[in-house]
């Protein structure tokens, strides 16, 4: 897969699903059923981290073994590790499944900075990235699980690009939808994501008229959840302020 070839997707979708939390579309995934979305233990790297939507470009690792642990398969352009770099599309996230495996640097300046001047949205890990200070210094958002100095190849071996990976314990398929913000990061099934987009502009619009009666002095009691009565006085809310 290159540039040339990456899915369809609909970049309005995309434009609407980075106008929301994280938080909102996990409670858009929870009334749908969805209850394993939400990327445990991997965060920012740091509290500058720019949030992020975009499709899911995904690179399968497995632990690394004696017998093909030799430091020279990262000149090789067709390690999936190295082609992830140069394959992602422009637009994707890649979506690094490193075995939730903290000991070993799934990314570095280096590859963060290659992935950056392609015009790749973001990476996310649910292992740890190496060069993390001058990681922070890169425009780039980087979601992971931990730091660690140790290069990839000294616990990792890398087999596999756009294929289904489970990540953080989450199963996350080529196309699927990736979202982070300071909560961490939740991923979208592809077939929901249009639909989503739809509804959790909605449910911030009305919390937004939830905060604003509150803060009035206003009990939760029939407001949130909402209520006949409180969707009625939110209608008029709405009404008024446009």
């Amino acid at each position: 897969m290159n540039d040339t070839n990456a899915m369809t997707i609909d970049p309005e979708m995309l434009t609407r699903l980075a106008k929301v939390s994280t938080a909102t579309i996990a409670m858009q995934l929870y009334k749908r059923g969805y209850r394993r979305c939400y990327l445990n233990g991997v965060k920012p790297l740091h509290p500058e981290t720019a949030n992020f939507v975009a499709p899911a470009f995904t690179l399968r690792n497995i632990p690394m073994r004696e017998d093909v642990d030799d430091i020279a398969i990262l000149g090789d352009p067709e390690y999936p590790q190295r082609s992830a770099i140069e394959t992602t599309p422009a637009g994707y996230c890649l979506v690094n499944d490193a075995c939730s495996n903290v000991t070993a640097g799934t990314i570095g300046d280096i590859l963060a900075e290659r992935l950056r001047v392609r015009g790749v949205t973001a990476t996310v890990t649910d292992g740890a990235v190496r060069d993390s200070g001058d990681l922070e210094a890169i425009d780039f958002p980087i979601y992971c699980a931990s730091r660690a100095a140790p290069a990839s190849v000294s616990g990792l071996y890398a087999v596999e690009v756009q294929v289904p990976i489970g990540c953080a314990g989450v199963a996350i398929f080529p196309g699927d939808i990736m979202a982070g913000d300071k909560d961490g990061v939740v991923v979208v099934p592809n077939a929901l994501a249009n639909e989503i987009a739809e509804d959790a502009p909605n449910q911030e619009r009305y919390e937004q008229f939830v905060r604003t009666e509150i803060t009035r002095g206003r009990s939760i009691v029939g407001l949130y959840p909402a209520s006949d009565k409180s969707l009625s006085d939110y209608k008029k809310w709405d009404e008024g302020q446009v």
